[in-house]
């Protein structure tokens, strides 16, 4: 089987190019739903993030409140690093099992994780392809406000919180670009998905 990691910055188009994959007929995993079932009520997760930040990160039924976590991490290196100290290894640790799952059901299958964080957290090494999605970044901070409805400044604030692109990039074996839409970067896909199936 061949284990492929698939990321990009925020707002760069990561989740139509997974949905590509997946019509084309590869196993895929998107580690943001692996992140929020990791830190589901009950879980040991949520205990170390309640343990860790307190009580006021939590909603009133108990779940975690994304938007306060959110905007406490996203404020202070320190503390985003000791969340994703929490979440990461819960994280691999449910990807690990899915991709054991995957090769025991199709040894021969391409199976495609899709993590934002993959090459901050080392997360990248434990595959043999990494694609990196990518696009202009003009076009990557209008589709952060119009997606999550904000200003620029704090549109900003995100981009600037994580790897710079061109940083990414480098960690690539395929590089796919979203900036000109839907139609040139399934074409993209296509083309990527060919070239693993030689691999």
């Amino acid at each position: 089987m061949l284990k492929v990691g698939l990321t990009g910055s925020i707002a760069v188009g990561k989740s139509f190019v997974l949905d590509v994959f997946r019509e084309l007929g590869c196993h895929v995993l998107d580690a943001d739903l692996t992140a929020r079932d990791v830190v589901e009520p009950g879980t040991e997760g949520l205990a170390q993030i309640v343990e860790a930040f307190g009580e006021d990160v939590l909603l009133p039924d108990g779940s975690l409140d994304r938007k306060k976590l959110g905007s406490i991490v996203f404020a202070d290196e320190a503390k985003r690093e000791l969340l994703n100290s929490i979440v990461h290894p819960l994280v691999f640790a449910a990807q690990d099992k899915w991709l054991r799952e995957a090769e025991a059901t199709d040894p021969d299958a391409i199976a495609i994780i899709d993590a934002a964080l993959m090459i901050e957290s080392g997360g990248y090494k434990r595959f043999d392809k990494l694609i990196v999605v990518w696009c202009e970044p003009d076009v990557q901070l209008e589709r952060l406000m119009k997606r999550d409805g904000l200003l620029k400044e704090d549109a900003e604030a995100r981009i600037r919180a994580q790897l710079p692109q061109e940083e990414k990039k480098r960690f690539a074996d395929h590089l796919i670009d979203t900036s000109a839409g839907f139609d040139a970067t399934r074409k993209q896909v296509e083309k990527v998905y060919a070239e693993l199936k030689r691999a």
